[in-house]
This record gives C-alpha cells, sequence and structure tokens, in this order.
C-alpha cells in the first residue's frame, strides 16, 4: 500500500506512522464487522489499500471517509471484490466531495448497475480529474452513458473503461464514444481496451479525432483493428497535433497498417511521442519500415514491437537506432544480442503500462521505462 504524507502535524496524542516504503494507510483499520473505520484520522493526500477484500462493507466505510474528510485527492480501490452496491455508495458520496481528483475502481464487478451510478456523478461533481473502471464488467448502456455525460463535464482529464461486457456486432459504444470526441476539448486521456473495435468502429474514432484537439494518450489496445483503421489512424497523425501516446498493441495490424503508420510518420507528423504496435502480426518489412520513419521523425521517441515476427534485417535495424543513440535503451522493449555474428532481439521489461495492475517491492516504483505512458501524458501519472 502506498501513502503520501502531507505537511500536517497530528491530532493530540496521535503520533504520525513512521515513514517507510510501504506504510498502512492511516484509516485502514477494521471494524468488527470487516469494514473501514472511517473515524481514523488521516493525515494523507492519497491512499492505496488495492487486492484487499474490502467488498460493499469496506465501500461503505471508504464512502464515509469521502464524505467527511476533505484532503483526500487519490484514492485507489483496485480489486476489491466491491459490487454495485458498494459503487453505488461511492459514487452519490462524490456528490458532494470537492477534493478528490483521482479515482482507481479497476477490477471491482459495479456492472452496468454501478456504472450508471458513476455515469450519473460525473454530471453533479465537478473536482474528479481522473476515474479508472477498467475490469469493472460495465455494460453498453453504462458506457454509452459515460459517453453522453462527457459531451458536458469539462474536468475528467483521463478515463479508463477498459474492458466491459458489450454485445452486438454494430459498436454502439464506439460510435457514442466517438461522438464525444468530437464534443469534448477538455479530455487527455481515454483507454479502449478490450473494446471489440474493429475498422468501422476506429474510422468513427478517427473521424472524431479530426477534430479532437485534446486528446493525448489513446489506448485502443487489444481489439480487433486491421490495415484499413491503421490507414484511418495514420490519416489522422498527418494532421493531428495532439496525439502523444498511442497504444495499439494486441491488434492485427501486419505489414499493411506498419506501412500506413510509418508513411505518415515520417513524412507528416512531428508531435507523437511514442508507439506501440506490440503483437500485431507485423513481419519484417513492416518493422523495418517503422524503424526508418524514427530516422525522419525527431519526435518519436519511444516504440514498442515485441511479439512481432522478427526477422534479421529487422534485429539489424533497431541494434542501429539503439547502438547511435537515436532510440534509448529504456525506450523501447528489445534489446540486442550478438550470437555467431547474427543479431537478434530480447525483450526487456519496458513499457506504457507495465505497472498498471502492480507496483514493484523493490527498485522505482514508477520507473519512466516501465511507465512511459504515464510518464509523457501528465495526467497519466496513476491512470
Amino acid at each position: 500500500m502506498e501513502l503520501s504524507q502531507k505537511q500536517a502535524g497530528p491530532a493530540s496524542g496521535s503520533p504520525l506512522p513512521a515513514p517507510s516504503r510501504t506504510p498502512t494507510p492511516a484509516w485502514a483499520a477494521a471494524d468488527d464487522s470487516g469494514g473501514i473505520s472511517a473515524s481514523t484520522h488521516l493525515y494523507s493526500s492519497g491512499l492505496d489499500v488495492r487486492y484487499n477484500l474490502l467488498s460493499d462493507v469496506g465501500a461503505y466505510y471508504a464512502a464515509k471517509l469521502l464524505q467527511k474528510q476533505h484532503n483526500l485527492i487519490y484514492l485507489n480501490l483496485m480489486f476489491n471484490d466491491i459490487g454495485p452496491e458498494g459503487g453505488e455508495l461511492i459514487a452519490k458520496a462524490l456528490h458532494k466531495n470537492r477534493t478528490l481528483k483521482h479515482l482507481r475502481m479497476t477490477g471491482n464487478k459495479i456492472e452496468n448497475k454501478g456504472g450508471m451510478f458513476f455515469a450519473a456523478m460525473l454530471q453533479i461533481n465537478s473536482s474528479l480529474e481522473k476515474l479508472d473502471l477498467g475490469d469493472c464488467d460495465l455494460g453498453m448502456q453504462s458506457v454509452i452513458a459515460f459517453a453522453t455525460v462527457l459531451t458536458q463535464n469539462q474536468t475528467i482529464k483521463g478515463l479508463n473503461l477498459n474492458r466491459p461486457i458489450l454485445y452486438g456486432e454494430q459498436e454502439e459504444s464506439t460510435v457514442h464514444l466517438g461522438h464525444m470526441l468530437k464534443e469534448n476539448q477538455c479530455l487527455v486521456e481515454l483507454h479502449m481496451c478490450k473494446h471489440d473495435i474493429k475498422n468501422c468502429g476506429m474510422k468513427q474514432l478517427c473521424d472524431a479525432l479530426h477534430l479532437n484537439r485534446s486528446l493525448q494518450y489513446l489506448d485502443v489496445s487489444c481489439n480487433k483493428i486491421t490495415q484499413d483503421g491503421m490507414k484511418c489512424l495514420a490519416d489522422v497523425l498527418k494532421s493531428n497535433t495532439t496525439l502523444e501516446v498511442i497504444d495499439l498493441s494486441f491488434n492485427r495490424m501486419e505489414n499493411a497498417g506498419a506501412n500506413y503508420l510509418s508513411d505518415a510518420l515520417a513524412s507528416h507528423n512531428r508531435t507523437l511521442k511514442a508507439l506501440s504496435v506490440v503483437s500485431n502480426n507485423i513481419e519484417g518489412k513492416g518493422l523495418v519500415a517503422l524503424s526508418q520513419s524514427m530516422k525522419t521523425n525527431p519526435t518519436l521517441s519511444h516504440i514498442y514491437i515485441w511479439g512481432n515476427k522478427f526477422d534479421e534485417a529487422t534485429c539489424v535495424a533497431y541494434s542501429d537506432l539503439i547502438h547511435t543513440g537515436r532510440l534509448k535503451s529504456d525506450n523501447t522493449d528489445v534489446e540486442p544480442f550478438v550470437v555467431d555474428g547474427h543479431v537478434y532481439l530480447a525483450e526487456v521489461s519496458n513499457g506504457l503500462k507495465r505497472h498498471y495492475y502492480w507496483t514493484p517491492g523493490y527498485g522505482e516504483a514508477c520507473s519512466p521505462s516501465s511507465n512511459a505512458g504515464f510518464s509523457l501524458a501528465p495526467v497519466g501519472q496513476h491512470l
């Protein structure tokens, strides 16, 4: 658990806990029913109680905390077995809260019902800037509700809607989120991992990105986007001047899609800083084309390619980029090595959000090399 201390004196007879790497949050004292005591004094601006079993009982006390404490800025409740009822309690507590900036509900199965309460909350709350509802089993109705609310909400900067439970083949949620991006000029970061986005949905998003002038970080990883969708994105990159981080991992780009992107990056775009094409069935020609684009594009500094089909030309191309200093070793997920005169690439633990689900117990907890997306997009520090 992480606890960021504020400069405040303790109440009489209540000293601050001694500093440590993983201090116990001051409020995380379980009551007789296994909940969380909101009466405990709080001397922090951030609380991280991820991976516990707070359940809806703990959510009740977390809601009480949000109502009573006025210095809490960051609250991480990810994977705590909180259900729809607990989600409702927390969402309603945020109706009157004016201090919390960032909430992580990741992995709590609040489902469509809980998602609707959070969407309704965003119509009232004017202070929350980052909301993570990834892996929460949101339904189509709640995803569309978020898209609708964000056409008016002007305070949310980062939103994670990863892995909702969607049915149907019409990509309704993607269509609505695309419409939202046309209207919203405040959102900086949007995660749409595992939304079953296909080329039609990607075109809807790209049509919106031609008009959007705020989004810096777009995550459409783990979808079904092929070369046609990548062509639409390449057209966006030729004119868009705000996108800085794009995560296309685990799609179906192949060589043709990689070529579309490399052409746009080589000749037009000068704002994109990081691109992930991990596991996109790209072969040597496509990977080499992306490496060549980095020679003429001075802005693209991070590229992630592991999980594709490397040939020797690919290995040599990325080895040259690294050895010449054009691509820093911390800014990619491969490392060259030589065996019997042949160059190969090994995987290294760098990426856009390697520490999204976990934080290492030693070393640098928020290393830029492992969390490049969060380092490059300022709103994404914890999202």
